[in-house]
Formats: C-alpha cells, structure tokens, sequence
C-alpha cells in the first residue's frame, strides 16, 4: 500500500459535524454516500487501549457504523507526523500487537 492511499483496512480518524465528534477506527468501506468504520469516539480510545493492554473485560468497544457524507468534514489517514506518534502505532506499543490483530483482521504492520 502506498503511503498516500487510504483503503479498506487503513487506520484512520473522522472529523464529524452536526453534531462535531471526532472518530477513530479502522476503514470498511467508503461509498458515494458515506463511511463505514469500525471505530471509537476519540475521547476513549485511550480508555479502549489501556482496557486491551491489561486484556481487562471489555467495558469500553469499537463498534460498526456508517456515517453519512453530509456529516464527513474530513478523513486523515491515522498516521505518525515528526514528534506526533498516531494511534495505531501508541496502541501497538502499549498493547503488543496491532489494532488490526486487536480486532480480528489480517496481521498488519503497526504503521499501516
């Protein structure tokens, strides 16, 4: 995969509006009119990786949805910038394994 594509099975972080929320979660699918996920608010993604870390029962989860185009201010691929370490790869580091292995998809590595 090229490091600009974002693909079914990219980490990645939506910008949402009406109301504002930020997501993050893992790309399904990206149609004509909209965007499935399987992803968390952004608020408790930490709560989600400390809970896997310490393989605790799970409280807090990833769930499936799709949100429609009129509510996507933008995707950005979930991805490490200089000094800003990205999601996936804090939660490969703290957990040991990746998000994807987390969440039953195919091995991948951790900055994918």
């Amino acid at each position: 995969m090229s490091p600009f594509e974002i693909v079914t099975g990219t980490p990645v972080i939506l910008y949402l509006q009406a109301p504002k929320e930020k997501m993050w979660g893992i790309l399904l699918s990206l149609l004509p009119n909209g965007i499935v996920i399987r992803g968390i608010d952004l608020t408790t993604f930490d709560d989600w990786m400390r809970q896997e870390a310490h393989g605790a029962e799970s409280l807090v989860g990833l769930t499936t949805i799709f949100y429609p185009i009129n509510r996507v201010e933008r995707m950005e691929r979930d991805e490490t910038v200089g000094p800003a370490v990205s999601y996936s790869e804090r939660f490969a580091h703290a957990v040991g394994r990746t998000v994807q292995q987390a969440l039953g998809f195919a091995a991948s590595d951790p900055e994918s």
